[in-house]
């Protein structure tokens, strides 16, 4: 921990992990079948998540769920900008998810301060140009292959060290423009391009992703995984699944927590910190 002190979101993690709400303003998203496309209906669950505990707030037009289409980017922009501008000044952090500069730099000038990009920062060759303008934390996932065909045939060597060799080079890419080590977050993209058993392996390993000298994000929210590997549920009945992970996550020090239901986390959190603090 003292060696992310310096860190622009240590103040989130220094007595509680910090939890990113989901706010998704699309139709097509796996985890809430577009329930909140309207804008309006964005902003209160937004406000709702706040309520709840969430630290962060991640605004997203694109639904990146596997097999999903590539969306335009201007009606990207448009679903989520009256979205973050009405959200500035109710959440300290705001964060633009997205693989588009141009949504980026949009998403900024609305009142974003954080970018979260699924691609880091790969996908647009412009946008590791506008984070180094914009001078914000930068959250950097791994994914293999794009959302249209990313889990049809995932392969690795081995995935945990395939990933977090990617990482370290897309946060060194970052050095070298400018965007220093102290504003990067890595994710290692659980669900994006990776089987059942890789995920496992991920998080079964995930304390080696602190060898990456960055704070660590993990997105186990209701994901297909759980589903696979219990009996099949829909996403809305993942959550004892998304908690026995992100509780998992805790344990190995895991700082950030991409998450649908802030609740029921952070209670969770609370209470496995109680028990820890608890001397024997």
């Amino acid at each position: 921990m003292s060696a992310l002190k310096n860190h622009a979101l240590a103040s989130l993690w220094e007595h509680t992990p910090a939890i990113m709400g989901v706010v998704n303003v699309t139709p097509d998203s796996f985890s809430d079948g577009g329930k909140f496309i309207n804008p309006d209906r964005a902003i209160e669950h937004g406000l709702a998540l706040l309520q709840e505990g969430a630290d962060i707030l991640d605004i997203g037009g694109e639904s990146t769920r596997p097999g999903s289409e590539a969306l335009d980017v201007a009606e990207e922009i448009d679903r989520i900008v009256p979205v973050i501008e009405a959200l500035v000044g109710r959440a300290k952090y705001l964060s633009v998810d997205t693989r588009n500069a141009q949504t980026m730099k949009t998403a900024l000038k609305a009142g974003a301060n954080i970018i979260n990009d699924i691609s880091a920062l790969e996908d647009d060759p412009e946008s590791i140009n506008i984070a180094c303008e914009a001078q914000v934390p930068v959250f950097l996932m791994h994914k293999q292959g794009n959302p249209q065909d990313m889990q049809k045939n995932p392969r690795y060597n081995n995935a945990v060290e395939d990933i977090f060799h990617y990482l370290q080079q897309r946060i060194e890419l970052c050095e070298t423009h400018r965007i220093a080590s102290t504003m990067v977050v890595a994710d290692p993209g659980i669900g994006f391009g990776k089987t059942v058993q890789d995920n496992v392996l991920i998080l079964r390993n995930i304390k080696r992703f602190h060898d990456l000298g960055v704070p660590i994000m993990l997105g186990v929210s209701r994901k297909s995984f759980i589903g696979k590997i219990s009996n099949d549920e829909p996403p809305e009945e993942r959550i004892p699944g998304s908690l026995s992970a992100a509780l998992w996550g805790l344990s190995q020090g895991v700082q950030f927590y991409r998450v649908h239901d802030v609740a029921a986390t952070r209670q969770a959190f609370r209470i496995q910190e109680e028990i820890s603090s608890i001397s024997s």
